[in-house]
């Protein structure tokens, strides 16, 4: 294995906003997801992570480098989504209606980029579902901080249980226009997720337009979502200022989302789940080499159980530096 950057790079910090409400009038289903992660520099050969990453490659066809080029780094993450029926105003939730519930975890993510091109990610998120993830505290307590209505119903909502989730995700960058720094690529990816949480298996693509794009693979994604990930590697920028607009779309087929599905071994609410969701993703990114970086996007999400009235509309807002 070669690597292509040096340790000593500084940290980056990426903030990460979902709300139904950023930039619409919505308060229903995915309605908040926060997500504050911090991406390590490149690890110097001698690094005793770099044992995770050849584990996990002498257990399948994952993380090999041969002779290839290779950098690799790692994903430290905290979060928090929230999840409500449309009608928040009732003490007794509509049983036909997404249920009330919360998930609070932590985890790490594995990424190694080869040959400037393909990138792998596996990522473990632990945490817990229901009342212990604090949803309707945070939902709450804002919602008293900006003066409107409170949800009533989280009493009837999904229970407490512990959660985990193992995600792998492979994404390869395709120039289509310029030099491969400059012009248009697509960023095609395929990946899969397991856990009591969310289990489910998709593919998507990313088209993008800008300056420098080498310098990542996508803004990231709070799961289940489009694919994306915290990776970032200044060393690729020609100049420090970089910029993309963007779009996506991904499928995803659904073996478990505990959110609608209810409970693994406990009666709680549910709902009947489709098995296929779609996100169609559009937005802008922009970056100062290491310093700084801002996305914002939309997302439009199909409709994800029987009896939805109609898709969800999700804003995303990003803010990055580095330290």
């Amino acid at each position: 294995m070669v690597n292509l950057a040096q340790a000593g790079d500084a940290y980056r910090f990426t903030l990460l906003e979902e709300n139904d409400s950023l930039y619409a009038d919505s308060d229903q289903h995915y309605t908040q997801g926060l997500r504050l992660s911090v991406l390590s520099p490149a690890l110097a050969r001698q690094d005793g992570w770099n044992d995770a990453f050849d584990l996990m490659a002498g257990l399948g066809p994952v993380f090999i480098t041969g002779e290839a080029a290779s950098a690799r780094r790692i994903s430290l993450f905290l979060g928090q989504s929230i999840f409500t029926p449309q009608d928040t105003a009732r003490v007794d939730p509509d049983p036909d209606d997404r249920p009330y519930g919360g998930w609070l975890y932590a985890g790490v993510g594995l990424l190694q980029e080869t040959d400037r091109h393909m990138l792998e990610q596996l990522e473990l998120a632990v945490g817990v579902v229901g009342p212990a993830a604090l949803g309707r505290q945070a939902q709450n307590d804002y919602h008293q901080f900006i003066n409107i209505a409170e949800a009533n119903g989280w009493g009837g909502g999904i229970q407490t249980e512990p959660g985990l989730m193992l995600s792998y995700e492979r994404l390869w960058r395709v120039p289509l226009a310029g030099d491969g720094d400059n012009g248009v690529d697509i960023v095609p990816q395929l990946g899969a997720t397991l856990g009591n949480v969310f289990t489910y298996a998709g593919g998507g693509a990313l088209l993008r337009a800008g300056r420098n794009l080498r310098g990542d693979y996508g803004p990231a994604r709070i799961r289940p979502g489009l694919t994306g990930t915290d990776y970032f590697d200044d060393d690729h920028l020609d100049g420090a200022l970089g910029f993309y607009f963007f779009a996506g779309i991904q499928g995803r087929a659904v073996g478990r989302n505990i959110f609608l599905d209810g409970n693994s071994f406990r009666q709680s609410p549910r709902v009947d789940k489709n098995i296929f969701v779609g996100d169609v993703q559009a937005g802008v990114s922009l970056f100062w080499s290491n310093d700084f970086h801002m996305t914002v996007s939309a997302v439009r999400r199909s409709r994800e159980f029987e009896g939805q009235n109609s898709p969800d509309v999700i804003g995303t807002a990003t803010l990055g530096f580095s330290w």
